[in-house]
């Protein structure tokens, strides 16, 4: 095995193979315009077999214990459906309040700012003047107001749409977890051979138990940065503490982008409820100070190395995936990674696409004690799975014995 490939052979004729990257390149042109022209029916879709592999471990701990596996479906749609109740009661007075006033508060921060923009009344009163020359070497040309309806009427327009895609993933969820094991046992009965039942089973519990380790783990880093976050607000004297923790609970499965909102979003109520700018300084500085040890230190700790991801490549997918498919995007960005990645450590072909995925020297971090990789040596035994007992690549030992 050779770690340079082999150059492509042309085909017949002596042809080259810069028609095959075409068709490449515009199938995945297509699959992006499928999957925006979809979102409405993909995003439920993605988030219930996202949801169905975190809780599939939980559902299966109770299915040995002989809890029937409606049941514990049934538990857990409904404690999912009573934690989204409880977080939109507790963001809906307050937020509600802040769109009603938002006229209001726009005034207030524009008046506290008067005092910082000295320095860009000069271009303000440029752009008024060429404004006014524009408007009157066009006597002629009818003046167009648009009105906006306001941000409520837009919130109320939406969250129809949100509750009916909310619903579908919460019904999907129900049936995936209520049907048990039913998908790896299809897999198993269509795969040809046992080697790739084998292989397959355990690509499928390994993105299982990554998944639901990772996210059941950042759900309570977020639940304690939630409570760390309100409690500082609280102290500040800051309004309405409470929308605070849930604000910093939420964006917090954003990386990077929720971090930065709740600064602004805190930075803003700041600058509002207190006189002057220097609270509207301190409390932004203490989010972020708490955002960056919980990222810094916290995260990794819990996390653990295995699961890092490459940071640049974290942020472009977040940034693609809201851009297609907006916040939902941006949730669900991390985890298909994770999922991306532990498909590709179990397959040789694309091991270097899954180590491209991984932070740097993710691997040997996680195990300082490993030995390096080692190329096959011609005519060595390939390595034995202890399972099976059948040579296997030892990619796909990678994370059996972690």
């Amino acid at each position: 095995m050779s770690l340079v490939p082999e150059p492509e052979a042309p085909t017949e004729g002596g042809a080259s193979p810069a028609p095959r990257w075409a068709v490449v390149g515009l199938f995945l042109m297509l699959a992006v315009a499928a999957l925006g022209y979809a979102k409405e029916f993909l995003v439920p879709i993605v988030l219930a077999f996202l949801l169905a592999m975190v809780f599939g471990p939980v559902r299966r701990f109770f299915d040995r214990r002989g809890v029937p596996t409606v049941v514990t479906s049934l538990a857990i749609v409904l404690l999912l459906l009573v934690g989204l109740v409880a977080i939109v009661t507790a963001l809906a007075l307050p937020v509600s309040s802040w769109v009603a006033d938002a006229p209001r508060i726009g005034r207030q921060v524009e008046e506290k700012l008067s005092s910082l923009s000295g320095t860009f009344d000069g271009l303000f009163k440029a752009n008024e003047q060429l404004n006014g020359l524009v408007h009157a070497t066009e006597p002629d040309v009818q003046a167009v107001e648009i009105r906006n309806s306001g941000m409520a009427t837009s919130i109320l327009l939406l969250a129809p749409a949100a509750l009916t895609q909310f619903a579908f993933t919460l019904i999907l969820l129900l049936f995936l977890l209520a049907s048990g094991d039913m998908f790896y046992e299809k897999l198993v009965h269509v795969l040809p051979s046992f080697r790739d039942k084998r292989t397959a089973m355990r690509i499928a519990h390994d993105i299982e138990r990554k998944l639901s380790r990772y996210l059941l783990t950042i759900t309570v880093i977020n639940a304690g940065l939630g409570v760390a976050i309100g409690t500082a607000m609280w102290l500040y004297g800051m309004p309405t503490p409470l929308v605070f923790a849930v604000i910093a609970f939420l964006f917090n499965f954003i990386p990077y982008l929720g971090a930065l909102g709740g600064i602004v979003i805190s930075g803003v109520v700041a600058l509002v409820a207190f006189d002057g700018v220097a609270f509207a300084i301190l409390v932004p500085a203490t989010y972020f100070a708490i955002t960056s040890v919980e990222g810094q230190i916290v995260t990794p700790y819990f996390v653990g190395r295995s699961l890092k991801l490459n940071t640049v490549v974290v942020f472009l997918a977040v940034s693609f995936w809201a851009w297609l498919w907006s916040a939902i995007g941006m949730i669900v960005a991390v985890p298909l990674l994770v999922a991306i990645r532990t498909f590709c450590e179990h397959i040789p072909h694309l091991a270097p696409l899954g180590d491209f995925l991984s932070e740097r020297h993710a691997e040997l971090e996680a195990d300082p004690a490993s030995p390096p990789p080692t190329l096959p040596v011609a005519g060595a035994e390939p390595d034995v799975d202890p399972i099976a007992g059948e040579g296997t690549p030892s990619s796909f030992q990678l994370e059996t014995h972690r």
